[in-house]
């Protein structure tokens, strides 16, 4: 088992919240509820009236994709939950973690331990409450690990994170460093723009829901393996 080791990146758009001025927001303002087809976890999550767009503003000038389910996570979350195997006393990081619903999954399926990663503050501090509140025990990071070399893990997951093409590119070869240094690469995914297909391995499909869709209306979504260029 390794340990997670990284050099600190410059944040160039995130605000660290010294003050737990974020957290009480979210506390405050994102109700608790179970995650739609994932009732063992339980996050904050943005409702009508939250006022996001009042923190956004005064805070981060990044959009608040962390308050929100994306199928990606949760159909990695899922499949986790559902194989404990895959994780279970591995060394796991999750990159853009978001609010941590697969950081969490990762933790509650026995993962030795688990990193979660993110360049928002807002969402490391919406990960922070997410975490005591499934009674998990997780390492925040807020850093931009995709400029850097590899970390020292086990497997990395990677949901969500192929919707628009220079961020999809920089992940990837981010992602193909860590195939070299032997690191195993999870990725969730509904089929967004820019997923490397040519890339990828399906596992697992599941029917979960996503950010952006109308209330109850399902998508599937598949967990790969990332495989190196052939």
């Amino acid at each position: 088992m390794h340990a997670v080791t990284h050099k600190p990146h410059e944040i160039e758009a995130a605000v660290v919240d010294a003050t737990g001025e974020i957290a009480t927001f979210i506390a405050a303002n994102l109700p608790v509820a179970a995650v739609p087809d994932i009732p063992e976890i339980r996050l904050h999550g943005a409702r009508p009236g939250s006022g996001l767009r009042r923190l956004t503003e005064q805070r981060s000038r990044l959009s608040p994709y962390w308050a929100y389910q994306w199928a990606g996570g949760a159909v990695l979350a899922r499949h986790l939950l559902d194989h404990p195997e895959t994780v279970r006393g591995r060394t796991v990081l999750d990159l853009g973690t978001g609010s941590g619903l697969v950081a969490i999954a990762a933790a509650k399926a026995g993962a030795g331990s688990v990193t979660a990663v993110d360049i928002d503050a807002h969402a490391i501090a919406a990960l922070r409450l997410n975490a005591a509140l499934n009674d998990v025990t997780i390492e925040p990071l807020l850093s931009d690990l995709t400029i850097g070399e590899p970390p020292r893990v086990d497997l990395i997951t990677v949901g969500d994170l192929f919707y628009e093409r220079r961020l999809a590119k920089r992940v990837t070869a981010f992602l193909d460093r860590c195939l070299a240094a032997g690191i195993i690469v999870l990725v969730g995914d509904p089929g967004r723009a820019y997923l490397p297909r040519e890339r990828l391995a399906a596992i697992a499909e599941y029917p979960v829901t996503d950010f952006g869709t109308a209330a109850g209306e399902i998508t599937r979504a598949t967990v790969f393996s990332f495989m190196q260029s052939s």
